[in-house]
């Protein structure tokens, strides 16, 4: 009976957030290890860096181990902290170094963002696990702080995808479905529902409401704009898109999950020990 209720726990899957999370990542790793290059994701790369062909597979190793971890308990945690270390090195190492040298870039913010969504995903996974081992660990990977910092993170990717609707108008009324009318106008409104959704986000006010409703609309979109082409024959830039969105998505309801405690009209608070 023991070893029956380990292995239940070994397999035990937590959130949707954390399927579609896990999932994604393991099917960024696969496309990698196929291709043998850099998926959208892992992209930044100078062409003249050391090793860059081995960095590539290394990307897409690390992608598909922390996605397969991610689905067995006794090896989340971990996956989500190696995870999250792994992110955070690729936004310091190839991100930033982006918007250094081209500040006006309204790319180099974009890939900022999504990486930055990526991180604040791993990062509520590794506190989520922390909190279920009753680990408190290093305060800058778990607690109230650490969360906050996660969900500002989180918030700010939303920002730069809500500009992105704009200085890439054409593009977005393109992506709206055939069947809905005013393209224009739902690029306006999904891209404006984005910038407002991050910024509530990331100071505090209505988050938890935010985080659900960005949840959807990231959904949703993923749902009308990617499953269709999927359907019907993609091809390797609308796969991975796709993969992409899927990631984002599952980011989004990782965040989202995150306040499932709290109220949903204002701010969570952390309550007071007694003194």
């Amino acid at each position: 009976m023991t070893g029956n209720g380990s292995g239940a726990r070994a397999i035990r899957i937590a959130s949707f957030g954390q399927v579609l999370f896990a999932v994604s990542m393991i099917a960024l790793g696969i496309m990698g290890l196929i291709r043998g290059n850099f998926v959208p994701i892992w992209t930044g790369v100078p062409k003249a860096f050391p090793a860059r062909v081995l960095l590539a597979y290394l990307c897409a190793v690390i992608s598909l181990g922390s996605g397969v971890g991610l689905l067995w308990s006794r090896a989340a945690g971990f996956a989500a902290r190696a995870l999250l270390a792994y992110l955070v090195a690729w936004m310091l190492l190839f991100r930033v170094p982006l918007i250094v040298r081209s500040p006006a870039s309204n790319g180099a913010w974009w890939v900022c963002g999504e990486t930055a969504a990526m991180i604040a995903g791993a990062w509520v996974l590794a506190i989520r696990f922390a909190g279920d081992r009753g680990s408190q660990g290093p305060g800058f990977v778990v607690g109230a702080k650490a969360l906050a910092i996660a969900r500002g993170l989180y918030g700010f990717g939303l920002i730069m995808f809500g500009v992105a609707h704009f200085t890439f108008l054409e593009r977005t009324v393109s992506m709206v479905p055939s069947w809905l009318p005013w393209h224009l106008g739902w690029a306006y409104f999904t891209g404006g529902a984005l910038i407002a959704a991050g910024l509530a986000t990331g100071i505090g006010v209505w988050a938890r409401l935010a985080a659900i409703l960005s949840a959807w609309e990231l959904s949703l979109f993923t749902l009308l704009v990617w499953v269709p082409l999927i359907v019907v024959g993609p091809d390797a830039d609308q796969i991975d898109e796709f993969v992409d969105s899927c990631a984002l998505t599952a980011v989004a309801w990782l965040v989202a999950e995150s306040y499932r405690s709290g109220p949903l009209l204002r701010p969570r608070t952390t309550p007071h020990p007694p003194s």
